[in-house]
């Protein structure tokens, strides 16, 4: 895949930037670009939610359905994640162009949703122990690409799960260990997926000199040497860390850096949650009046 190129004089500009706290763009090193949110818009979904951040644009849809459990897990669902950058989305992803950044984006995705410190609840997802769960499927499509793209996803993603129904279903003994089960069509019995909330966001710092900055731009991302992606939950814990690039980072930078990403981390969940909570309330409410659901146009939410 060609790699974009930037000048030494576009790359020491941005440093210099960076290093004074006032980006290219006016933001400061901690500060996030314009961020749109959405949830709801694909009926044919379980789950979806569209997330434009700065001009990173990125939607995601969630489809649940009846599969075989694992046997090395024999209580637990499962999840299935896909990543697919258009190829409109950057000129490098053009042809076989995207295969790379699709299978990393794909395998972080899955790592965040499937780890031991996701906070997803699978065991709901089991129908009958040993034999049948709910398999959730989550597809990302990446359809503009300026910069920090696996934070954007993981935030789009996240929303599309709480967007997320579970058909109810009704479990019959038979008798000898043999059961059955029944699924209930109703959409007003499904049920949201359980501990949606404690799933964590990715907050990804990027150090470019001496100085780290987050949610950066493409051009940013190539004046980086080193970045760190940092899992957080609601109450502010760690839910996982990981190294990129192939730079250094001097182990008191690295204690502040993962400081940092707590904070952010936290501040922004809670803001998140707090929207898709009260656009979540309004919807309910006016499916109880019996009032005709609209949305407000294609990105609804604006941060």
């Amino acid at each position: 895949m060609p790699t974009p190129l930037i000048s030494p004089a576009e790359k020491d500009y941005i440093k210099q930037g960076v290093e004074y706290d006032c980006r290219a763009d006016g933001r400061s090193r901690l500060e996030y670009r314009h961020l749109i949110l959405e949830s709801g818009l694909l009926s044919q979904t379980s789950g979806s939610a569209r997330c434009r951040l700065g001009d990173s644009d990125v939607l995601v849809g969630v489809k649940v359905e009846i599969g075989e459990i694992e046997q090395d897990q024999p209580d637990r669902g499962r999840v299935v994640c896909n990543v697919e950058c258009s190829p409109s989305a950057s000129q490098q992803f053009e042809g076989r162009g995207a295969d790379e950044i699709n299978n990393t984006l794909t395998l972080s995705l899955e790592r965040f949703l499937s780890g031991p410190q996701s906070g997803l609840d699978l065991a709901k997802l089991c129908i009958i122990p040993g034999r049948q769960c709910w398999v959730i499927h989550v597809d990302a499509m990446v359809m503009d690409c300026a910069g920090n793209l696996l934070d954007c996803i993981i935030m789009t993603t996240r929303a599309a799960l709480f967007d997320t129904r579970i058909p109810k279903t009704e479990i019959q003994d038979l008798g000898e260990g043999e059961y059955e089960f029944e699924v209930i069509d109703d959409v007003e019995d499904a049920e949201p997926i359980g501990k949606w909330d404690m799933l964590p966001l990715a907050v990804t710092l990027y150090k470019v000199g001496d100085r780290y900055i987050i949610d950066p731009t493409i051009l940013e991302e190539l004046c980086s040497e080193v970045t760190l992606t940092v899992g957080v939950n609601k109450e502010g814990a760690i839910c996982g860390v990981q190294k990129g690039a192939v730079g250094s980072i001097d182990p008191s930078l690295l204690t502040e850096m993962i400081q940092t990403a707590t904070t952010l981390g936290k501040t922004l969940i809670e803001q998140l949650d707090a929207k898709l909570i009260a656009d979540d309330r309004v919807v309910q409410a006016k499916r109880t009046r019996g009032e005709p659901i609209q949305k407000l146009g294609f990105f609804a939410a604006v941060f």
